[in-house]
C-alpha cells in the first residue's frame, strides 16, 4: 500500500509519523512557538531529524473556536516556510481548508492537501484535480467552522457518521478523476465531537478499515486526552503515546503529532515487539 502525493510514494507497510508545524500565534498547545519563519524552519529540520516522515505545516489555528484567517494572511505565514520546507527531502503536507491557499500551494509544489473540510468548499475539489498527483487527506468536522464546531456536537452514531461522509467523499472525487492512491482518510478527533464520540471513535477504529483506504489519526495533546487523565495540555505526553500506539495497533498508517522523537521511540519499542499489525 502508498499514498500517492506529489513528489513521493509513501509507503504505507510500516506506520508513518506526521510531524506537526503550527505556524500560528494561537494554536492549542504550541501556539507562537513557530510564528517566525526561521523557527519554523528549525522545527521542521529538528522533526526530520526527529524521525518524522511527513511535515504537516498549518497558518491557520484549527482549535475550537478560533478565528479564521483571510486568504492572503494565511499564505503570507505559510510561503516563507513552503519554499524552504520543499528543500529538505521529505513530504510536505499543507494543513488548509481555502481554496485560494492550496492552489497555491499546489503551484509551489507541496505534496499533499491535509483539509479538515474534505474538500467540501466550493473549488477546492477543482484545485486538486487539475494538479493530478497530489496527495489528499479527507477529515470528518461535524458543524461549519472550528469557530462553531464544538457548539454544534449532536448525539449520534459518530462512526457511522463518519463513514457515511468519508465515504460520499470519497465518492465524489472518484467522479472527478481523483486515483484512491492519493487519498487517505482522518475521522477528525475532536473537530465537532465529545470526548465520548473521541472515545468511541478510538475504541471502534477497526470499523473504518471497511472503506479499504488508508487512515491518518491526530491525537496528539487533544483535550479528550486531558479529560481522560486529568492532564492539562502541557502534561499530555504520555497520554498521547498510549493514543498514538493503540491507533497504530489498530491499523492506522500515519499518526498525525507534536511529539515526533518520543513517539518515534515508542513506536520503534512496539515494532521490535512485533504489536505493530501487517499492513497490505
Amino acid at each position: 500500500m502508498f499514498w500517492q502525493t506529489t513528489r513521493f510514494a509513501i509507503d504505507l507497510m510500516e506506520p508513518r509519523i506526521m510531524g506537526i508545524v503550527n505556524v500560528t500565534p494561537d494554536s492549542f498547545s504550541d501556539g507562537g512557538d513557530c510564528l517566525d519563519p526561521a523557527a519554523a524552519l528549525q522545527r521542521c529540520e529538528q522533526l526530520i531529524a526527529d524521525g518524522a516522515h511527513i511535515l504537516d505545516i498549518g497558518g491557520e489555528s484549527t482549535r475550537p473556536g478560533a478565528l479564521t484567517l483571510s486568504p492572503m494572511d494565511e499564505w503570507r505565514r505559510l510561503q516563507p516556510v513552503l519554499q524552504v520546507a520543499l528543500t529538505l527531502g521529505v513530504p510536505v503536507s499543507v494543513d488548509t481548508c481555502k481554496t485560494e491557499v492550496m492552489a497555491r500551494a499546489l503551484d509551489l509544489g507541496v505534496d499533499i492537501i491535509n483539509d479538515i473540510k474534505a474538500l467540501t468548499t466550493p473549488g477546492a475539489e477543482a484545485a486538486v484535480v487539475r494538479h493530478g498527483q497530489c496527495g489528499i487527506c479527507l477529515m470528518h468536522m461535524q458543524g461549519d467552522t472550528p469557530a462553531t464546531m464544538q457548539q454544534q456536537v449532536q448525539d449520534t452514531d459518530v462512526v457511522g457518521d463518519v463513514l457515511s461522509f468519508l465515504q460520499a467523499r470519497v465518492r465524489a472525487l472518484q467522479e472527478q478523476g481523483v486515483a484512491l492512491q492519493r487519498l487517505t482518510l482522518d475521522p477528525g478527533i475532536g473537530f465537532g465531537k465529545s470526548p465520548e464520540h473521541n472515545v468511541d471513535l478510538m475504541a471502534r477504529q477497526s470499523e473504518l478499515s471497511i472503506l479499504g483506504l488508508p487512515w491518518l489519526l491526530g491525537w496528539s495533546r487533544k483535550s479528550t486526552l486531558g479529560v481522560i487523565t486529568g492532564r492539562p495540555v502541557e502534561q499530555r505526553l504520555a497520554a498521547s503515546l498510549a493514543a498514538a500506539l493503540a491507533c497504530i495497533t489498530r491499523g492506522a498508517s500515519v499518526i498525525r503529532v507534536h511529539d515526533v522523537a518520543e513517539t518515534s521511540d515508542a513506536l520503534r519499542v512496539w515494532q521490535a515487539a512485533g504489536l505493530v499489525p501487517s499492513r497490505g
